[in-house]
């Protein structure tokens, strides 16, 4: 079968939610994938970020491997043997007391949802269904009725309504705007991605992400943090939030939690808001299963180990450096922090975002535009210096085919 066949197949028999690169991957290998015909890319979108630690890290797959041969699922009916070794691991890791074990980015964000809201009942004392919670325009924390429900992307959310009430929506990087809102004494929670990856990987000013931990803090308020896409070590840190000293309430991680191996998400938090939920008032059957607990925990060994912040943080001035000066019409705003980078592209003679990532195909390197005129950057935080730099030479040459 050739590259059409495949995708012909899926076009066919699965349904038509995405619109991939026409690429078709078998293979891949830390900074690397290579598609049927056996021809090699770097990856620079690494699944979302989902795989920092590299394609089919051998330490990562073997702790999958060992520990599939042993015990793969118990339900949380049981206790199993790897869960709080999976537990105090985390916890210690990333500083809280307690962790709620979920699958995906999106289920991370429901947890976090709901457990700020029985913080509000059974805490703060707010009278039961009234909780609001803020969130910022541009958001993107995944794809469930609730999510959507808070979204402002009109492509998630024409024709899902009903919606999920309960919800604030103030701009993005507006200090202002978060303080006029969070008097009202209903809210509970503000729920903010340090850096908007989905958006386009949006930064904040400097200073935004403290001041609105600072105000939360005033008012009582839980700073909830959704770091799936941003933490990690994907920004020069192992938390975007590292970046301006913020710990947040309710921190959630997901993706590069697994090192891109099986879904993986947690929710952190400390006794005072974790033990709010009870037993039988959620949970998930796979979450916290044994495989995901040894694989995790081998995710975060590599991130310390092979000192990937320190390599995202080096390695991102250089490729912001680099693409600020390719000399080209089509690159209007280079941005980002560590490698998680975007670059906004000019429209020229007709070609987009879109064609500028077809062409960067051609010579070897694949990303993905988001929002139609932007493109995300975002290689495994394994990458080397010659590694980045020979891409770079790569995507060069993409976009001199432009001039």
């Amino acid at each position: 079968m050739k590259s059409q066949d495949y995708m012909d197949r899926e076009e066919k028999f699965g349904a038509h939610n995405y619109h991939p690169l026409p690429v078709v991957l078998e293979r891949g290998e830390g900074v690397y994938v290579w598609d049927v015909e056996g021809k090699r890319y770097y990856d620079f979108l690494s699944a979302y970020s989902a795989v920092n630690q590299g394609h089919c890290h051998p330490k990562i797959v073997n702790a999958l491997a060992e520990q599939s041969k042993i015990l793969t699922l118990t339900s949380r009916a049981f206790y199993n043997n790897v869960l709080g070794e999976y537990e105090e691991f985390i916890t210690n890791y990333f500083g809280y007391d307690k962790v709620l074990p979920m699958n995906t980015g999106a289920e991370g964000d429901e947890t976090a949802i709901k457990l700020c809201r029985k913080w509000a009942y059974q805490k703060k004392g707010i009278s039961e269904n009234e909780a609001r919670i803020i969130v910022c325009e541009g958001n993107f924390h995944g794809r469930t009725i609730t999510v959507i429900s808070m979204s402002t992307d009109p492509e998630a959310r024409n024709e899902f309504g009903p919606y999920t009430p309960g919800f604030i929506t103030i701009p993005y990087n507006n200090i202002d705007a978060l303080e006029k809102e969070i008097k009202n004494p209903n809210v509970a929670g503000f729920l903010v991605e340090p850096i908007q990856g989905e958006a386009g990987v949006f930064v904040p000013d400097e200073g935004y992400l403290k001041k609105a931990y600072n105000l939360c803090r005033k008012n009582n308020v839980l700073f909830i943090a959704d770091e799936v896409q941003t933490g990690i070590a994907r920004t020069g840190k192992l938390l975007a939030c590292d970046h301006e000293g913020v710990h947040p309430d309710i921190l959630i991680l997901g993706k590069a939690l697994s090192g891109g191996v099986l879904p993986v998400s947690a929710v952190l938090a400390d006794d005072d808001i974790m033990l709010t939920i009870k037993p039988g008032e959620h949970g998930s059957t796979f979450g916290g299963n044994p495989v995901a607990a040894k694989v995790a925990i081998a995710a975060l060994e590599v991130v310390k180990e092979e000192k990937l912040a320190e390599n995202a943080e080096r390695l991102g001035e250089i490729f912001r450096n680099e693409f600020r000066n390719i000399d080209s019409e089509m690159i209007k705003l280079v941005r980002g922090k560590g490698l998680l980078n975007a670059v906004v592209i000019s429209p020229k003679g007709g070609k987009k975002a879109w064609d500028v990532c077809l062409t960067m195909k051609e010579y070897g390197v694949i990303a993905k535009p988001t929002h139609g005129d932007i493109i995300r950057f975002a290689p495994p935080l394994t990458i080397t210096e010659e590694q980045l730099r020979d891409a770079m030479e790569r995507i060069k040459k993409a976009f001199r085919e432009f001039e």
